[in-house]
C-alpha cells in the first residue's frame, strides 16, 4: 500500500507542505525576491514616467535605468532560488525547475513576438510602448497565477489576479499613463505582497 502513487490532490498537498517546511528551515520565502522586483518595477518604470515629464532627462535613459534594475533583480533571484533549492529532492525540486524554466521560455517567446510586431513599424511609439508594458504585465500575472495553483498560495494566485487586471488597465490608461500603472499597480502590488509574506514568516504562518 506504501508504494501506490499518490492522487493529484495528495501530490499538491506534499509539494505545499514541502514548500512551508522550506521555508521554515531557511528561515526565508519569497518576501526578499518581490521586495527586489517591487524595488525594480517602482524605481524603474517611476523613473522611466518622470523621463517622460521633462526634457532634462533623454527618454533612452528610462529604457537603460529599467534594464539594469531588472537585470538585477533577475540575478537575485536566481541566487536566492538556488540557495533554497539546495539539498532538496523530491516533488518540490522538480515543480520549481519546472516553474523556473517556464518563466525563462515564456519571457523568450513572448520578446520574439513584441520585437516582430514592432519591426513592422505600423504601430507609433506611443503604441509600441502600450504592447510592450501590457504584454508583459499580462504574461507576469499568468505566471503568478500558475504558480498560486501549483503550492496553492492565495496570495500568490491572487497577486497574479492584479497583475492581469493592471495589464488591462496600462492599455486603457494610455501612453505615458501606462508608466504610473506599472509603478504603481505593478511595483505596488510586488511590494504589498513582500510585506505580507514576511509578516507570515515572521509569525510563522503559512
Amino acid at each position: 500500500m506504501d508504494d501506490e502513487p499518490l492522487s493529484a490532490e495528495e501530490s499538491l498537498n506534499l509539494i505545499a507542505q514541502q514548500n512551508r517546511q522550506l521555508r521554515r528551515e531557511l528561515g526565508g520565502g519569497p518576501a526578499r525576491m518581490l521586495a527586489a522586483w517591487a524595488f525594480a518595477w517602482i524605481v524603474g518604470w517611476g523613473f522611466t514616467y518622470f523621463a517622460t515629464q521633462t526634457e532634462a532627462v533623454p527618454g533612452w535613459v528610462g529604457g537603460v535605468v529599467v534594464t539594469v534594475l531588472f537585470l538585477a533583480a533577475m540575478v537575485y533571484t536566481g541566487v536566492v532560488s538556488a540557495r533554497a533549492g539546495r539539498g532538496i529532492r523530491g516533488p518540490s525540486k522538480t515543480v520549481g525547475a519546472m516553474y523556473g524554466y517556464s518563466w525563462a521560455l515564456s519571457s523568450i517567446g513572448l520578446s520574439v513576438i513584441d520585437i516582430r510586431i514592432t519591426s513592422f513599424g505600423s504601430l507609433s511609439s506611443d503604441q509600441v510602448s502600450l504592447l510592450w508594458s501590457g504584454t508583459w504585465l499580462l504574461l507576469t500575472g499568468v505566471q503568478y497565477l500558475a504558480g498560486g495553483m501549483l503550492w496553492q498560495d492565495k496570495l500568490m494566485y491572487g497577486l497574479g489576479g492584479w497583475m492581469i487586471v493592471s495589464a488591462g488597465l496600462s492599455v486603457l490608461v494610455g501612453f505615458p499613463a501606462n508608466f504610473l500603472v506599472l509603478t504603481v499597480c505593478g511595483g505596488g502590488g510586488f511590494l504589498l505582497a513582500a510585506i505580507v509574506y514576511f509578516v507570515r514568516e515572521k509569525s510563522g504562518r503559512r
